[in-house]
């Protein structure tokens, strides 16, 4: 008998997890970072939607699994299990509503509850192509996430800025 896996490339997957309140742009996050499109007329996600996207790293097939949920509170049922086995985690806010970030408080403990004590979190302040109605300043954002040992970006599905 042969073996089987002789020739194949190593494949690793990965679970990320996008949170965040209601129309903070999670779901154009995804499919700018899965499919490189923005749909600028996005309804909100109703349960749980995921993309997967491949790269290769150092020879071995390397899958992010990136799931996206529903900010609104009528769909939060889903949560427990959708933290489960995940490698890391998106919390994001949307810089022109000042609510938004308020909210990060409450993400970042649903997260703590629900997940392993070793998932990545990143902090993630979107759309920032709307820097002129700006309500939470980028020192804000990091000063946030240096408190609570997050890693920090800006970044916009629209334009991809980052």
């Amino acid at each position: 008998m042969g073996d089987d896996s002789e020739g194949e490339a190593e494949e690793y997957l990965f679970k990320v997890v996008i949170i965040g309140d209601s129309a903070v742009g999670k779901s154009n996050l995804l499919s700018r970072y899965a499919r490189n499109e923005f749909n600028l007329h996005s309804k909100a996600t109703i349960g749980v939607e995921f993309q997967t996207q491949s790269m290769d790293i150092d020879g071995k097939e390397v899958k992010a699994q990136i799931w996206d949920t529903a900010g609104q509170e009528r769909f939060r049922a889903v949560t427990s299990a959708y933290y489960r086995g995940a490698f890391g985690a998106l919390l994001v806010y949307d810089i022109s509503r000042r609510s938004t970030f308020d909210n990060v408080g409450r993400w970042l403990q649903e997260l703590n509850t629900h997940s392993d004590t070793t998932v990545a979190k990143m902090l993630v302040g979107n759309k920032c192509d709307l820097e002129n109605i700006r309500e939470v300043p980028t020192e804000e954002g990091k000063a946030l996430a240096e408190a609570e040992g997050l890693f920090f970006m800006e970044t916009s599905a629209l334009d991809s800025r980052t």
